[in-house]
């Protein structure tokens, strides 16, 4: 049985020093060989696998065929952003998590495939829209979930305007993941096809602030989205926590990837970060953070209080991150960071923990080892150990049914809010999650969105 191929990547040696992407996918004559890996099985589960349901043996058929033009086309029936799910989502979990050949051997490299088909595309395929419909709809966030709604209700012909809060759309693809991972130019291109569809995009408006919902449903939006993502970071409630070197993982990957922080010394707002860093965490986010701390010059060490079979993180990313050095310090809890006379973070008082029996969830919590307690050296801390909403738009509408740690509630099988004109998706509704479970939630709002206004125009 033929083993899965590789994508070929930049040396650990020149990657450490740049921003350039890691990862250069699969070359042409693997790709192919790749995709004849495929066993085109019958009832494939990779497809239910898939939150947003792309025909996956379909579009692997045609590369192996060489019709590249049909593979991006059946998969833009179902994504229209194929060059960023390509590239980050955790196929692993998902799509590839369940195909069969993965029982034998190792599964398919789905991801690398979309990722192939879809930087094959040279003209980027508009599909036929029918005359517009007379009934606009308002998406609020032009992240993943934003934008997948959006461009869903395009295809159908309803004329949809994103409202978004910063200067440039994508959300967490653009101020969020950083571009060794995810190039803003995919970004950017895959966004120019959203407004090719028919999207029109507003940037620099906070709705909450610059407008109200009232305002829009004033503007004549017949039903509105929010999928504002869950931009506002946790932190860890211990002393020291406002020291001067101790960041969120939100604002340092915002300066590092929105405001160019990177491009040092031509960036209005670099970030110094010393000699030794601290990350705080196990997911994406904090791997991300680390490798950008690394990349800016320091030593990074990543603390994490479970193990490294509990990490959230993607396994690709984590592999990634011990190739370039990455030191990872696990079931590590910070207690307590530690200032100089000027307010300068110095260092880390540590405990170790343990894992204790699994509980009725089967999870194994961890718990402080007594007398553990050490101190390590570091000038900055990243804190990455997760994000909530932001209560800025939900605030101004009390009537809104929200969850715990501020979600809105929807209905899960209609992602509808207690308000009929109202639906929202992605990690608003969820917590932090990944880009295409909130791809998923935009597809499926936006056909619930649909019926809504076909049921009020008949009334």
């Amino acid at each position: 049985m033929k083993k899965r191929h590789r994508p070929q990547k930049q040396s650990i040696k020149e990657r450490i020093r740049n921003f350039d992407e890691v990862s250069h996918g699969l070359t042409e004559q693997d790709a192919i060989e790749e995709a004849k890996r495929c066993l085109q099985c019958k009832k494939p589960l990779c497809v239910a696998g898939c939150p947003v349901e792309i025909d996956i043996p379909a579009f692997i058929k045609k590369i192996a065929e060489k019709d590249y033009d049909a593979a991006i086309k059946i998969i833009k029936e179902k994504n229209v952003l194929p060059g960023i799910c390509g590239r980050v989502c955790p196929q692993e979990t998902q799509c590839e998590g369940v195909c069969i050949l993965g029982k034998k051997s190792e599964p398919v490299a789905i991801g690398l495939l979309e990722r192939f088909a879809a930087d094959m595309e040279k003209e980027k395929q508009i599909p036929e829209i029918k005359e517009k419909k007379a009934t606009p709809v308002a998406v609020i966030g032009s992240g993943p979930a934003g934008l997948t709604c959006a461009s869903e209700l395009a295809k159908h012909s309803y004329p949809v305007t994103i409202f978004e809060s910063l200067h440039l759309p994508g959300g967490v693809l653009t101020y969020g993941i950083p571009e060794f991972r995810l190039p803003k130019k995919i970004v950017e291109e895959e966004i120019e096809f959203v407004k090719k569809l028919g999207v029109e995009i507003i940037t620099d408006t906070v709705i909450g602030k610059t407008l109200t919902v009232d305002d829009l449903r004033n503007m004549g939006y017949k039903a509105i989205f929010i999928g504002v993502g869950a931009g506002l970071p946790s932190f860890m409630g211990i002393p020291g926590e406002n020291l001067l070197g101790v960041y969120s993982a939100n604002e340092f990957l915002t300066r590092i990837n929105l405001m160019k922080a990177y491009k040092f010394p031509e960036s209005d707002t670099p970030v110094n970060v010393g000699k030794r860093v601290a990350v705080i965490g196990g997911g994406n986010v904090a791997l991300d953070a680390a490798r950008c701390a690394l990349r800016l010059g320091a030593k990074v060490g990543v603390l994490y209080r479970r193990t490294e079979n509990e990490m959230p993180a993607r396994k690709e990313e984590y592999e990634n991150a011990k190739e370039e050095g990455i030191e990872f310090h696990f079931l590590t809890l910070p207690i307590r960071f530690i200032g100089d006379e000027n307010g300068y973070l110095k260092g880390i008082e540590v405990q170790k923990m343990q894992l204790a029996e699994p509980d009725e969830s089967g999870r194994r919590k961890p718990v402080p080892v007594p007398g553990s307690e050490t101190i390590m050296d570091f000038e900055t801390a990243i804190v990455a150990i997760g994000q909530r909403p932001n209560p800025l738009l939900t605030s101004t509408m009390p009537e809104l049914k929200l969850g715990r740690l501020g979600i809105i509630v929807v209905d899960p099988e209609t992602c509808q809010t207690n308000i009929s004109d109202i639906f929202a998706g992605g990690d608003i509704t969820t917590g932090a999650a990944t880009v295409i479970s909130a791809m998923g939630a935009g597809k499926k709002a936006a056909h619930s969105i649909m019926k809504y206004l076909e049921t009020i125009q008949k009334t």
